[in-house]
């Protein structure tokens, strides 16, 4: 085994030589990577040192772009908002997300046919889901239409949903809620699922009830669980664009204006794309720093196993 081991191959019962040193198998991924994230990555950190219209070709000005973006006021005002959909986003789906996984993972009657008809909108595209709670919201055939010629209250008035920067902030937050928390909740499915069995029946001797198990078992089984689906909702948040296009095109005024909002404004309806490379890069790197603290402040990177001694 020990000569095996040096020469790094040996052979299989069909004469295929196996051992190859591990990079190789690992050099597909690292070519794909490569070429589809390291390769436009740095084309746009390039582009965030020019001048370009998508016309003519790129004029090299330095850091021209940069220090005109961290002059302007919209920039700080755009991370705000992110920052608030984020942060709305993780406290709005991660106990919604948490329930519904513990629960789809028993084993109650209809169970199977409720979770199926609940994943629905994982089968659908962010742009379709956009388009149709923006159909559901239209403020002149929609559902507040409805509500204001049922009940003729001001509530009710056209528009109300989307001519105020709380509402329309609330109107993103709840259809990202819908739309994402199927995908969380496959995620708490999972790893309520890896909890054994065994924790509960020793927990019931002691009676404990139902409650008491939850918030004593689950919730710390799920420690890992719910670092992975936060990181994700964390990355999701910072980089939400198609809801924001669709359903208030960042407005009113530049109520929900996102980082990635004003990069698209910036690049495609501007043509500045040396401004909108800015605010790539930038986007890019705040949420690796912001990833990376989460990973690092919770101990994820650890990923130490939560069933120990069983």
């Amino acid at each position: 085994m020990t000569t095996l081991a040096k020469r790094g191959r040996t052979k299989g019962s069909g004469g295929l030589k196996i051992g190859r040193p591990s990079f190789l198998w690992s050099l597909p991924a690292f070519v794909y990577f490569a070429i589809f994230a390291l390769l436009p990555l740095g084309v746009v950190v390039w582009l965030s040192f020019t001048s370009w219209d998508a016309i003519g070709s790129p004029h090299w000005v330095g850091t021209s772009n940069w220090t005109a973006m961290f002059k302007n006021p919209e920039l700080l005002q755009s991370f705000k908002i992110t920052g608030i959909l984020t942060i709305l986003g993780i406290a709005t789906q991660t106990p919604i997300s948490m329930l519904l996984g513990v629960w789809a993972s028993g084993y109650q009657k209809n169970r199977a046919i409720l979770s199926a008809l609940y994943f629905i909108p994982l089968l659908m595209s962010a742009i379709a889901i956009s388009v149709v709670w923006a159909s559901l919201l239209s403020p002149y055939f929609g559902l507040p239409h409805e509500l204001h010629w049922l009940f003729g209250s001001a509530l009710f008035n056209h528009g109300f949903l989307f001519s105020s920067s709380p509402a329309a902030i609330g109107v993103l937050t709840f259809v990202g809620m819908w739309q994402w928390t199927p995908f969380h909740t496959l995620i708490y499915q999972g790893g309520a699922r890896a909890i054994p069995e065994v924790l509960y029946q020793a927990a019931s001797i002691d009676g404990a009830g139902r409650v008491r198990q939850f918030w004593s078992i689950t919730v710390p089984q799920l420690r890992n669980t719910m670092i992975t689906s936060m990181v994700l909702m964390l990355a999701g948040g910072l980089t939400t664009f198609d809801t924001i296009l669709v359903l208030t095109q960042g407005g009113p005024g530049t109520a929900t204006t996102s980082t990635s909002y004003y990069m698209y404004l910036e690049g495609f309806k501007s043509f500045q794309f040396g401004p909108a490379s800015v605010l790539s890069v930038m986007l890019i790197v705040v949420t690796t720093i912001v990833s990376l603290i989460a990973v690092r402040a919770s101990g994820w990177d650890k990923m130490r196993s939560t069933q120990e001694g069983l």
